[in-house]
């Protein structure tokens, strides 16, 4: 084990027990939420490193870098978690196992016409502006109890569940009413939803500074960057 994947093995071992400890404080099995290693910032050997180590999800914000990194470490379960554009949804689409960062009705047509023409099923989450910072990105909590009809609709396009993130903030706990504002949406759409394809099981919420508080609230995906690949020693 070269000096990077002892640094990685480290990180892993206080992440998954930090992890283990907010399940338990909330109720939950630890095998209910799952790390979703963000590895924007990072080549894919570190990626490669980690699926070593153990991790079996991994997150990238472009389109291009993913492609790029499923080429490169194809055995990982790759998740599109930023902004995704209609015109790199068909290269995406084939990719990915879960595309987190649908954050309008514009996209998810398009990700369902990409979705019927290749005649495979697209598993997504629904984008949510929980913390109303008007920089972000994202559905309304009222339009988004008003697309059910629209859902319902999809043929090849399945919800699995909704997305947000917390304003940054120094303090963890003042992103929890955006995570209670998610788990509860989620309930609502859920109950509307009920006897579909569209199970609602996911909820993509918590990032390196808020994860423990996310899971608290409910998370079954966190999507960590900085804390596990931030500033590696060279191998």
């Amino acid at each position: 084990m070269n000096v990077r994947q002892q640094e990685l093995h480290n990180r892993l071992q206080i992440v998954r027990q930090r992890m283990a400890q907010a399940c338990a404080k909330a109720g939950r099995s630890k095998e209910s939420v799952t790390l979703v290693a963000v590895t924007k910032t990072v080549e894919p050997e570190v990626a490669a490193d980690l699926l070593s180590l153990g991790v079996t999800d991994f997150g990238e914000n472009r389109p291009q870098e993913l492609w790029r990194k499923t080429n490169a470490v194809p055995n990982g379960r790759w998740h599109m978690i930023g902004h995704l554009q209609r015109n790199k949804v068909d290269k995406t689409l084939p990719l990915v196992a879960l595309t987190h960062s649908v954050d309008s009705l514009r996209l998810l047509e398009a990700v369902e016409a990409e979705a019927v023409k290749q005649n495979r099923s697209a598993d997504v989450l629904l984008e949510v502006n929980c913390s109303g910072e008007g920089a972000k990105q994202g559905f309304e909590a009222d339009e988004l109890l008003a697309l059910v009809e629209k859902i319902i609709q999809l043929k090849q396009t399945r919800i699995q569940g909704l997305m947000t993130m917390a304003a940054l903030t120094q303090d963890p706990e003042n992103a929890r009413p955006s995570f209670i504002k998610l788990r509860e949406l989620k309930q609502k759409l859920a109950a509307l939803l009920a006897g579909t394809p569209h199970t609602l099981q996911h909820l993509s919420m918590g990032m390196s500074g808020d994860y423990e508080v996310a899971i608290e609230e409910g998370a079954t995906l966190i999507r960590l960057g900085t804390i596990l690949v931030g500033d590696l020693p060279n191998p």
